[in-house]
């Protein structure tokens, strides 16, 4: 439903046909039944039903407000559907016609009540005081996707203040891996999800029998050996384990002069790819690539806890000081600058711009030499390995591991504000009023979403302050997902591209670089047969689709998607246009409003050229209690990155708790010398 300002809207539920609602849901097997929702949503602003209620009053006192419905079951099914009857009335003679009315109405905020109205709306009369009866009629609304959780825990604020060990605001991988690595030390976890599914960034959603990807389908950190496949730890930790699909390369470069590189999984075959389209920099490329695998044989000998733990950092220090000090050597510095040691030719120069703007959406000078290291050495190390059935199903799995440990999560849980009583955050509190405690808040937002909004009011920390000094928020994406015919992709398709045809230049610009996934390619059962899942990145920022009327913003869209696909087709797959049977474009408007991310960003970006990581705040806040996780962190953006941060932060808050060793006077010198080497940045 979509009302005018100062509409009353009276809506009756048809009740199933056995008469009565099961308080667990209804299975898939009965999804064909009507059934009452347990939330329906004005606007933003969701409304939880008792399971009792059939009838629902509403009174509009903004332009357009939508109502929506969400079923009181954790399935929410192509074929979920709600049955019932409306009615509507408008109050008084005003009329939201002109833009001078519709300023005007913005000030309305009477009515509290509709005591009396309903029997006027019963009989057909026009409700009193000149009120206009707008109509009645049947309705009949049906879920457009399918989406689904294994458990939902119905949150109340009545557990008291030291039931929980820790909230985390956020199911992303960072949230979720941090959660889970508590769980498993005893920690009481409870992990609050604005949404339906877990996952965020890496979530999932369904469509017309495609399962899409939200975000990257390249996936790090899954593999079976070392010390960095991170992920694959952290499922184990809550003893899962996941089907994977090995990737023989991890993307395929169609760059400007018609430089085509293809990298192998083997890295012996990269590097006698690379040196054949440079083979006057062979010596530069095998030094420079050199340093990169120095970095992550380092990273990958240590056992990977809490950089602010000083037990575990000397610790680990003395037992393998040679690869502490390669790190710390390495900390401030940039991949660009390391490169340009060894390689002189400008073309592999923006070659090695391009691998880095895949890590990071920056170019290789603005990158820190370590996140490049994960990644370029990663993808050869463990290789990429996509799991089966999709992305989603990696949040889903931790999300059900760390039930399995005696911990909860929340879906529908919209967490508004973070609550500070004397300085120290004890708790949150939700869209719907509701109040949660705990000894300790974990902050999966960005940093820019926790200080500038689940902290508003609070004076902003001299820390952050730095912070935002030394980044901005990278800009959005546009995301296009499309299904196609099968037949429009040559048999040797690769999986990843990325696809910058003409000019260097446009490396960073919106809408210039092209990042493109088929995990269809490795996994055929996420698309009906016959057909194939094209997942479409290139960066967007959010200044470019606000204050745009909405029938301008839909064409916007489809005229950007449309020039993308254009590109695609002239690139790499002829017929492409009249091959797709799906799509659905996606800007950063989108990805602001179901990601919860401010801008739709998806992380840090240096103002300028950064001294490394230097200046990346780690998981701890000037705010006491409060720790911050995922890609606003040490060490950044990536699945990799946001999984390490997981681990980082699990580790410090259960020391914290008292669930690992601690000393108090160690912790105040560290974390001192940590904020004074940040200032350095």
């Amino acid at each position: 439903f979509q009302l005018q300002p100062r509409t009353v809207l009276r809506l009756v539920f048809a009740l199933p046909p056995n008469g009565k609602e099961s308080g667990n849901g209804i299975s898939s097997s009965t999804t064909n039944r009507p059934h009452l929702p347990s939330l329906l949503q004005l606007q933003s602003q969701p409304i939880f039903i008792p399971t009792a209620w059939k009838r629902f009053w509403f009174i509009s006192r903004s332009p357009f407000t939508k109502v929506r419905f969400f079923p009181r079951e954790t399935v929410m099914s192509c074929s979920s559907q709600f049955l019932g009857s409306f009615c509507a009335a408008q109050l008084g003679s005003f009329r939201p016609t002109t833009t001078q009315n519709q300023a005007i109405h913005r000030s309305f905020r009477g009515l509290g009540s509709v005591d009396g109205i309903e029997d006027d709306m019963d009989k057909g009369r026009c409700v009193r005081n000149g009120n206009l009866k707008l109509g009645r009629g049947e309705f009949s609304a049906r879920a457009k996707s399918t989406l689904s959780v294994d458990k939902e825990t119905d949150v109340s604020g009545d557990k008291g203040r030291g039931y929980y060990d820790a909230i985390v605001i956020g199911s992303g991988i960072g949230g979720l891996v941090a959660a889970t690595q508590l769980a498993v030390k005893g920690a009481k976890v409870l992990v609050l999800e604005k949404y339906v599914i877990p996952g965020g960034s890496s979530g999932y959603y369904e469509r017309d029998g495609f399962t899409f990807d939200v975000g990257s389908s390249v996936m790090f950190g899954f593999s079976d050996k070392g010390n960095l496949n991170l992920i694959t730890r952290a499922l184990a930790a809550v003893g899962c384990e996941m089907e994977v699909l090995p990737d023989p390369s991890t993307v395929h470069f169609h760059l400007p002069n018609n430089l085509s590189v293809l990298v192998h999984r083997e890295y012996s075959e990269f590097l006698a790819e690379l040196v054949s389209r440079f083979p006057h920099e062979k010596e530069g490329i095998t030094k420079f690539y050199g340093e990169c695998w120095k970095i992550f044989n380092a990273l990958n000998s240590l056992e990977l806890k809490s950089l602010e733990e000083p037990i575990y950092l000397f610790g680990q220090f003395f037992q393998k000081p040679l690869e502490c000090l390669t790190l710390a050597y390495y900390l401030p510095q940039n991949a660009g600058d390391i490169a340009r040691k060894y390689i002189k030719d400008p073309g592999l120069l923006s070659f090695i711009d391009a691998e880095c703007f895949i890590v990071s959406t920056v170019n290789a000078l603005q990158t820190p030499m370590i996140n490049a290291a994960m990644v370029l050495c990663d993808r050869h190390f463990g290789g990429i390995n996509y799991p089966v059935g999709g992305v989603g199903q990696i949040a889903k799995s931790l999300a059900k591991g760390l039930v399995d440990q005696g911990s909860e999560i929340a879906y529908r849980a919209n967490v508004m504000k973070i609550i500070l009583e004397n300085g120290k955050a004890v708790g949150v509190r939700l869209s719907d009023g509701r109040e949660i405690f705990a000894k300790t808040v974990i902050s999966n937002a960005t940093r820019w979403d926790t200080f500038g909004k689940l902290l508003k009011g609070e004076q902003l920390p001299k820390e952050e302050e730095n912070f935002q000094k030394i980044y901005v928020q990278a800009p959005s994406f546009l995301s296009i997902h499309l299904g196609v015919k099968a037949e429009v992709l040559p048999p040797d398709t690769d999986c990843h591209h990325f696809v910058l045809e003409d000019d260097w230049a446009r490396l960073e610009a919106p809408y210039g670089s092209i990042f493109l996934s088929i995990p269809t390619v490795l996994d055929k059962s996420l698309a009906p047969e016959g057909c194939h899942i094209l997942h479409i990145f290139t960066t967007s920022s959010i200044e470019d689709w606000e204050r745009i009327p909405r029938k301008d913003y839909e064409a916007k869209k489809e005229a950007v998607a449309d020039e993308i696909i254009s590109r695609l087709e002239k690139k790499l797959f002829p017929g492409l246009k009249s091959a797709i049977v799906f799509k659905e474009v996606g800007s950063p408007k989108t990805h602001r409003r179901y990601l919860a991310r401010n801008d739709g960003t998806y992380g840090p970006m240096p103002r300028n050229i950064p001294k490394g990581l230097l200046g990346m705040p780690f998981n701890t806040t000037s705010v006491d209690g409060l720790y911050c996780v995922g890609d606003s962190c040490f060490p950044g953006q990536g699945v990799i990155a946001v999984a390490f941060s997981g681990v980082m932060c699990a580790h410090r808050v259960a020391a914290d708790v008292g669930l690992e060793k601690k000393s108090p006077v160690l912790d105040a010198a560290l974390l001192g010398l940590l904020g004074w080497l940040r200032t350095l940045a």
